[in-house]
């Protein structure tokens, strides 16, 4: 596996190209001890996953794939969801200014996605009681990035998933998020046109990083 890493803003950025969600989450759990502890700046990693489902703590049975798929059980919020090649991963690791503003984090996170959609010309936007980046016209809403955070020792880990141009089938064998009267979209569902992650990346890191900035400690 080759990883870049660069530091923008104070912020230590590592892309970990391709790789499984379960090596990730080591480093997650390594990385959040070390930003944690003073050890290293707050960090944001980014990573695109092979297919695999992950379930938040409050999934339940029947929103899981009902053919025994195997699902990866983790300590965050939110319910069952999906990643795979097409899709940007991105965990931010961050020291909170205000240790229990997680609502606020959660809104920062959604801001940045939202300018990285627009600057696309997809119009997206927030939907009250829910969390994630949605589409909403008058077909029906479409949730096309998810978060799902966990903050311990006043430090996040986890973090969100913006689709690009994943292959949403599997979507169908879930309840995505627990949400049964929505579907799952991706930007290039939207634009009905290729785009690639690459395409997307810098994009999506410059609004990360400058929101971030805004309760990072």
């Amino acid at each position: 596996m080759a990883a870049t890493e660069t530091i923008q803003s104070s912020i230590l950025v590592h892309d970990l190209k391709h790789l499984a969600y379960g090596d990730a989450l080591l480093i997650q759990e390594q990385t959040h001890e070390q930003v944690s502890s003073g050890q290293i700046p707050n960090t944001l990693l980014f990573v695109e996953h092979p297919p695999v489902f992950t379930a938040g703590k409050r999934t339940l049975d029947f929103e899981r794939p009902q053919d025994g798929t195997a699902v990866i059980d983790v300590n965050r919020g939110g319910k069952i969801t999906w990643h795979g090649p097409g899709q940007i991963v991105g965990y931010p690791i961050v020291r909170l200014a205000k240790p229990t503003e997680l609502v606020g984090f959660v809104r920062e996170i959604e801001s940045a996605l939202i300018d990285t959609c627009n600057e696309f010309e997809l119009q997206v936007q927030r939907i009250k009681g829910r969390s994630g980046v949605w589409i909403m016209d008058d077909v029906n809403p479409r949730k096309i990035a998810a978060i799902g955070i966990r903050v311990a020792k006043g430090t996040t880990m986890h973090g969100f998933a913006l689709n690009v141009n994943p292959d949403l089938s599997a979507f169908s064998q879930i309840i995505p998020c627990g949400i049964v009267d929505a579907e799952v979209t991706s930007m290039a569902k939207e634009l009905k046109r290729e785009i690639s992650a690459s395409e997307v990346m810098p994009v999506l890191e410059r609004n990360l990083l400058s929101t971030l900035g805004k309760v990072c400690a």
